[in-house]
C-alpha cells in the first residue's frame, strides 16, 4: 500500500469514528452561510423607495437569529449595506468550511405586479441541493406562500463556483404589493419556514449518513474531490454503470463511494471489478 493510501484509510477511519461517536453532538455544531443578495452600490431589484438589498439583509438577520436559537453556527457574506462580488460571496462560502450556503433575494417582473410566490434556484438537479431546496419551498409554503418550485441555473456564480451545497431563494415579488405586504407582516415566520427546512435538511442528511454508514460496514471508494460536480459526475457514470453509487460530504471534501457490505470479500470483489473499469479505489471500513 503506498503512503497516499495508508493516509487516506487512517483519515477515513478517523472520519467514520467520528461520525459514529458524536452524531448528535454533530448536529448542534452545523454552519449555514447567509449570503442577503446584492448591498452597497447594488441595491438589486427597485421598487418605488423599496430596495432589494435592504429587504435581504433584515430578513437574513432573522433567519440567522432562529438557526442560533436551533443550535446551529451562522456566517453572513456581508454585515451591514456593502457590496461584494458574485465571487467573493462564493469564496466567503468556500473558506468557511460551511455545510450549506442559502442566498437571499427577493424576485421582480419585467411588468411589475404579474409575478407572486417563491422559488428556489439550484445549479443542478440531484444531491444535497436539491433537497435543500425542495426542503426550503415546503416550509415556505406552509406559511402561505406561492410555491414557484426549484428552477436550475447552472450560471450564477454563487451556486456554480460555491463548493458546498447551495441554494438561491427568492422570497416573493418587490414590485407585488401583495408579496410586499405579506413579506413585511410574516417576516419572523418567513425566518422561522426557511430556518426549519435548513434543519430538515441536516436531519436527512444524517439519516442517509446512518444508513450508509453504519458500524461495520465495508466500502469500495473511487475519487476524493474540491468540487461538488465533479464528485456527482462521477456518481452519475457509476450507477450508469450499474454500482450503488453516493456521495459524502465532510471538511470541505465530497467523496465518492460506491456499496456499503457486511462481508469484506464482496467487498473486494466489487472493488476489483471498478479497477478493472480503471477507477482508483480504496476500500474502506466504518
Amino acid at each position: 500500500m503506498n503512503m497516499i493510501s495508508s493516509t487516506l484509510s487512517e483519515t477515513e477511519s478517523a472520519i467514520s469514528a467520528e461520525s459514529l461517536e458524536g452524531r448528535t453532538v454533530r448536529s448542534r455544531n452545523k454552519v449555514v452561510v447567509l449570503d442577503p443578495g446584492h448591498g452597497g452600490s447594488d441595491p438589486g431589484a427597485v421598487y418605488g423607495n423599496r430596495r432589494e438589498k435592504d429587504d435581504t439583509l433584515a430578513l437574513a438577520y432573522d433567519i440567522g437569529n432562529a438557526l442560533e436559537q436551533r443550535g446551529i453556527r451562522v456566517e453572513y457574506t456581508r454585515i451591514g449595506d456593502i457590496y461584494n462580488s458574485p465571487y467573493e460571496k462564493a469564496e466567503i462560502g468556500n473558506r468557511s468550511a460551511a455545510d450549506l450556503f442559502l442566498s437571499i433575494h427577493r424576485n421582480a417582473m419585467p411588468v411589475p405586479g404579474t409575478g407572486s410566490g417563491t422559488m428556489s434556484l439550484i445549479f443542478g438537479r440531484g444531491g444535497d441541493a436539491e433537497t435543500f431546496a425542495k426542503n426550503i419551498n415546503k416550509e415556505l409554503a406552509k406559511t402561505g406562500w406561492k410555491d414557484l418550485g426549484i428552477s436550475e441555473r447552472p450560471n450564477l456564480v454563487v451556486l456554480r463556483d460555491t463548493a458546498l451545497p447551495a441554494v438561491l431563494v427568492e422570497v416573493g415579488f418587490l414590485d407585488n404589493e401583495n408579496d410586499n405586504d405579506f413579506f413585511d407582516a410574516n417576516m419572523r415566520q418567513t425566518a422561522d419556514a426557511i430556518a426549519d427546512g435548513i434543519v430538515r435538511t441536516f436531519a436527512e442528511q444524517e439519516k442517509q449518513t446512518s444508513d450508509v454508514e453504519e458500524p461495520g460496514f465495508y466500502m469500495v471508494q473511487t475519487g476524493i474531490y474540491r468540487v461538488r460536480t465533479n464528485a456527482e459526475r462521477e456518481v452519475e457514470r457509476l450507477k450508469a454503470q450499474g454500482f450503488p453509487a453516493f456521495m459524502t460530504f465532510k471538511d470541505g471534501f465530497y467523496y465518492v463511494r460506491a456499496g456499503a457490505f457486511r462481508n469484506m470479500e464482496n467487498a473486494v470483489r466489487q472493488e476489483q471489478e471498478l479497477r478493472k473499469l480503471g477507477y482508483p479505489t480504496l476500500l474502506v471500513k466504518t
